[in-house]
Parts: structure tokens; sequence; C-alpha cells
């Protein structure tokens, strides 16, 4: 059963599975190379096609994320409602939204969207619409160690800004089936709209930039911490009973439209408090609720999905409570996800109707977008070289780059299929010795330009990550989707921690999901006896991760960096063209 998976909002993304097996998915900002890019992803939907031989016609079904896709916006756009978002239009326009104009406007939109499934090239007729949250549901059950199981429960919990007008969702799944929710929490009560919000309130981008104020939060004072704190811990409150559903308290108003609210509540607190404050609260109502949810569901196996656990501390601090014996995050839980899980939901929604369960293989590695070939490079190769660069290629690349790392230079690599999702896992990354946090200013003034406070991530061998990482329950990380409390060993990674807590948010690079980039930690290992390599996105900074060939050298040109391996070729840079360009 081939089923195309479509989600046309906020990051767009399509993906194409095959019996419960991804074969092909990409979100369309590497194509279209705007960072976050809200749109219908007709270039994906054509590339995970091409890629994988299909014909729209070999499609068993079309599965949309959401019942209901607000109007694609620009950043632009996105920033100007939130300033507004407590104005009188926007009030007039939440009464709207519960007469039947709303249902009105909602109708339109789908027709919207069904002409941009027919404008795809896509059978109409095999379209269906998949509840947003049931879609993230989907993806990190499906997804989870546990699916295949039968005799394993699992607790599932949804968390995000809003979709489908919910913002939060408690789930029981077992036998390969996702139950329906056992508790529901409206998007006026959000907890992802509140992060949101105080992000744009400090002055950055809603939607993007929450990372942002995770990494500020170690800095701040524990006294300045909890003057922010005690301002934001009445903002939601849990119901009485169970404790599944939470509510606003008293005087706050719906968590989208709240700019002014959240503008007076945190005037005249020091940036680095309100950080602080606002993470200490989100972890706490966090572990509230999933204690809540285990304690009333009696499962302690936990798997997580919805925009909220991209925040990676949130989730260090439920893996740590002891209600929780296992615990799983889909590797980028943001709304690209739902492709993914619009697919896997129909895919198991259908297999029941024909009286069986479908099979769902190990999630394993999320490589599953395009690959660069060594055709693709020397395509570019005679006008590199007439520029000064060398244009070398190798067929034991991998040990190169392991030596270069270990002689403390720093390499682009682009090799591989490309990750999905928000994180670079090797094969779209830059990558650097870690021993020294001098490195950290280098790749800042090369390319990165990253917020001084904002550290950089480890990429190690997961057969040796108990060396430098404590994780008492065996959770595997291979996703960069959690941290971790470091070992007295820190001292071999301190460029790769949160300098402050010395935390780290590692990817477990495993043989046989990437034995290429496991053979450059090796190769680096065998040198200097450390198993773990710096690890950052490959990007200018406000572009999204670099996808072909093309773009990793487009990068190469425009930054400071001086080596890249794409394919199976190592790029490099003269020193007297490095001293000509800008750093980006």
């Amino acid at each position: 059963m081939k089923i195309l998976g479509i989600h046309d909002g906020h990051n767009a993304a399509a993906c194409l599975i095959e019996d419960g097996h991804v074969l092909a998915a990409i979100q369309e900002e590497r194509i279209t190379r705007t960072k976050n890019e809200n749109c219908f992803p007709h270039r994906s939907v054509q590339w995970v096609l091409k890629a994988t031989g299909t014909d729209p016609g070999d499609l068993d079904f079309v599965a949309m994320h959401s019942k209901h896709m607000p109007p694609h916006r620009s950043r632009k756009r996105m920033l100007e409602e939130y300033a507004q978002s407590q104005s009188f239009a926007y009030q007039v326009k939440q009464l709207v939204k519960k007469t039947p104009a709303n249902d009105y406007y909602r109708s339109r939109r789908r027709a919207e969207r069904n002409a941009e499934i027919q404008k795809a090239g896509l059978p109409l007729g095999k379209a269906v619409y998949v509840d947003h949250h049931t879609a993230h549901a989907a993806a990190t059950y499906f997804g989870s160690p546990w699916v295949n199981d039968s005799a394993e429960k699992v607790l599932v919990l949804t968390a995000d800004g809003a979709g489908d007008d919910l913002c939060a969702t408690v789930r029981i799944a077992e036998n390969g089936r996702l139950g329906a929710p056992i508790a529901e929490i409206d998007d006026s009560h959000s907890l992802g709209s509140v992060y949101a919000k105080i992000t744009f309130v400090l002055g950055m981008i809603p939607n993007e930039h929450e990372y942002k104020l995770m990494g500020m939060a170690p800095y701040a004072p524990d006294s300045g911490m909890m003057e922010s704190y005690e301002r934001f811990k009445n903002v939601l409150q849990f119901n009485g009973g169970s404790g599944l559903v939470w509510q606003r308290g008293p005087g706050v108003p719906h968590t989208y439209y709240s700019y002014n609210y959240f503008l007076k509540l945190i005037e005249r607190h020091r940036f680095d408090w309100v950080a602080a404050g606002l993470q200490k609260f989100t972890e706490d109502h966090l572990c509230q609720w999933a204690q809540n949810a285990v304690r009333e569901t009696g499962i302690h196996k936990v798997a997580l999905g919805g925009g909220v656990f991209m925040n990676v501390k949130a989730n260090k601090r439920i893996y740590e409570l002891n209600e929780v014996e296992g615990l799983f995050v889909f590797p980028s839980c943001g709304d690209e996800m739902n492709a993914v899980g619009a697919a896997f939901q129909v895919y198991a929604e259908e297999t029941a109707k024909k009286g069986r369960r479908g099979e769902f293989p190990p999630l394993g590695q999320v490589y599953w977008g395009p690959e660069p070939t060594d055709a693709d490079v020397e395509k570019l190769a005679d006008g590199l070289r007439a520029k000064g660069y060398t244009v070398e290629r190798h067929d034991d690349l991998d040990d190169i780059i392991g030596d270069l790392l270990a002689d403390g230079e720093v390499v682009a690599r682009a090799g591989g299929g490309m990750e999905f999702g928000a994180r670079s896992l090797g094969n779209r990354s830059i990558l650097a010795d870690p021993t020294s946090r001098e490195v950290v200013r280098i790749i800042n003034d090369m390319i990165k330009n990253r917020d001084f406070w904002m550290p950089f991530a480890p990429a190690m061998l997961a057969e040796r990550s108990d060396e430098y990482v404590k994780n008492p329950k065996g959770m595997d990380a291979s996703y960069m989707i959690m941290t971790f409390d470091t070992t007295d060993k820190v001292d071999d990674f301190p460029a790769g921690v949160q300098p402050y807590d010395r935390s780290a948010r590692p990817q477990f690079v495993h043989k046989e999901h990437n034995p290429s980039f496991h053979r450059v930690i090796s190769r680096f290992a065998e040198r200097t006896g450390r198993a773990v390599v710096l690890n950052t996105s490959f990007n200018l900074h406000g572009f999204p991760i670099v996808c072909t060939a093309e773009d990793a050298v487009d990068v190469l040109e425009r930054s400071g960096l001086e080596n890249l391996a794409v394919a199976n070729y190592m790029i490099r840079k003269t020193r007297s063209i490095s001293g000509n360009v800008d750093s980006a």
C-alpha cells in the first residue's frame, strides 16, 4: 500500500510510505531555500514521487495533515498578527469563530486545498484528511520502538501551539492501534502559544527562535529565575480530578490573542530571568502533566509528539521522572512530522479495515532526502578549479575527513541521503574537534553567526556513548531530541555542551544507521582516542540546511569554510581564496 503524506502549512513537507515503511521524505524549505516554508509542498511532492519511481496513479491514498489548515502566511504577516493579537479586530475574529461563518470559511479553505491537490497532479478521490493531533500521535506511536510489541501499551502525549482547535491530547495506543483521545485541551489554553508569545515579546521570531530562550535559560541566577517563574506559574492550571487537562488561569486571555497581556506580565524583568522562568514553568507543567497521565492510565512507556517537545530540556526532565520507564520522541516533532504521521495513520486505519494490523519497521535512520552524487560535483568541478579551489575524488573520504578533524580542521559534510527534520545528523553537518571552546568562535566567524549563548552539539559513537553522557534508562538518542547530563569525560568535548550546566544534546551514531558517518568518527577516535565530534547544521545563518551539491558549494563560496566533503569529493580553498571571503 503506497501512501503520500502531505503537510501544507508552516514548514511544509511530503513523504511517501509503502506498507508502513518510509521510502522518501523532504521539507519544502530544502528545495525552495526559504526557511520554514509555509505553502502547499508542490516541489516536495514531485521529488518524493520521482525519487521512488511512483506515478500518481500508483498511490492508494493521499494523506493530508489537518482537517483545517489556515491560509499560508509570510513571516512578515505572522509577526504583524502577533503584534496585533489583542486588537479589537482580533477580538472580533475570536467571536466569528463561534458562528456559522466559521464553517463557511473552513469549507472554502478545504476547497482551496483540494484545488492544490489537483494542481499537483494527484488523484483528489484518494485524498484523506487526518486530524492534526492524530497525525502527531500517529507519527510518534508508529515510529516508536514499541509499536510491534502486542503486549506493550504506550501513553501518547501531543502538545503544540494549535491544530484543528486543540493544543494537546492524551491517548493510549496498543497492539498497533492508536486510540481516540482520552483527554483534549482547547487551543485557547496553549502552552506552545505562551512560549511563542514570550519569544516574540523578547524580540525574536515565534515558531522559530523558541530554542534561543531555552538556550539562554541556564545562565540566569536562581533568584531571577524564580522572580519570573512566579509570574508564569498561574498562567495555566490543571483542572481537578485526573489532571489530564489544563486551562488558563484567572484573567489570562486566549493564549494566542495575548500580546499585550504577556508584554505587561514580564515588564521590567531581565531577558535571562524571563527565559529561565518560562523554561522552568514549561518543564514543571509538562512533567506534572506526564505524571498525572501515567498515574491515571498506569502506563509507563511514553511517546511524545508536537512542537512543544522540540524543547529538549523539558524532554530530559520527563525522561528522568520515576514514573517513566521508557521515552520516545519523534526525531523532529514539529508540524513537518505530520506528513509522516498522516500517512502512518491512514495505513493503520486501512489495514485495520481489512482485519489485520499494519506492520511498521523500526524507524531507524531518517536520511530520507536527496543524495548528492559524484556526477553532481563533476558538473561544478571545472568552474571551482578555475577559481583556485582544489577538487579531488577519494575512495577513502571518510578517513580523510576523520584525519582533518583530528588535525584541528573544520569540515562541512554533504554526503548520503539528507536528514528529515530540524536536526543535522551527520549528512548535512559542519564537523570539528570539540576539545576546545575556541572552535565555537571559529565556526561562528566562518559561517554560523549563532547567538553567543547558544551551545553546539556532539555526535558520538553509539557504542561508546555511556562514556560521555549519563543515560541510566538506556534510551537511544539517535536524533538530537534529548539532552543528558555529562560524565567526568566532559572535557573530551567542552565545545559540544551547554557551557553553564554542561548538559549535552547528543547524536548516538549507529553503524547500521549511517556507516559512513560512523567511520568518520571512528577514524577520529583512532587518531585521538575520543569517539565524539562537534556536529552543527550545514547552512548559512537564516537559511535552511543545505540539500544539493550546488547548495553545499554555494555555502562554501559565500562563507569562511575551507573544507567541503560532498559525495566522494573533497573541495578545499586555498588560503588566498579564504582570505578574500567574508564570513556569512
